[in-house]
């Protein structure tokens, strides 16, 4: 999925407890048994530190236990969101590659996305702050589906 990432203008980073000799042999097995090389870099935190400090060591389990942990991290250096998975269960690339979606359209335009929200899907247009605007969104409906008058979908996209 990493040329999803690179669409995205998302760079990877993989970060872990274990050695850099434990990385190598890790990625030789997933060539080895895949094919595929993977083409970010990965980090070896062997004293926790950067780990400890985004809290990716698992609370109540031990002390060395990770989590999987993944960090959408904007341009600006800014955490907007952390998704947390126990060792157990694999990530969502799909959920990941969503949520950089949403974000990026967010940032980029005046709106918000509505739960189930995927790329393509009706957005929310911004709530009136006055009763003006109230009346103005109304009578300037041709571009948007209101349910409410503070709840509008925006009609360029698909609608739910």
């Amino acid at each position: 999925m990493y040329p999803e990432f690179k669409k995205r203008n998302c760079e990877l980073l993989g970060l872990s407890i274990d050695s850099n000799p434990s990385h190598i042999a890790w990625l030789n097995s997933i060539y080895n048994s895949t094919g595929i090389k993977v083409p970010f870099p990965i980090i070896s935190d062997l004293d926790m530190k950067i780990s400890k400090m985004y809290g990716m060591i698992a609370p109540n389990v031990s002390n060395t236990n990770t989590i999987r942990a993944v960090f959408i991290i904007d341009p600006n250096q800014i955490i907007r969101t952390i998704l947390q998975y126990p060792k157990t269960n694999g990530r969502n690339i799909s959920e990941i590659l969503r949520i950089i979606d949403a974000l990026q359209l967010t940032d980029n335009e005046n709106v918000s996305t509505p739960a189930n929200w995927i790329p393509g899907k009706s957005t929310i247009i911004p709530s009136p702050s006055t009763f003006d605007e109230a009346i103005h969104k109304s009578e300037n409906s041709s571009n948007i589906n209101c349910m409410d008058w503070y709840l509008c979908y925006n009609k360029r996209y698909n609608t739910y």
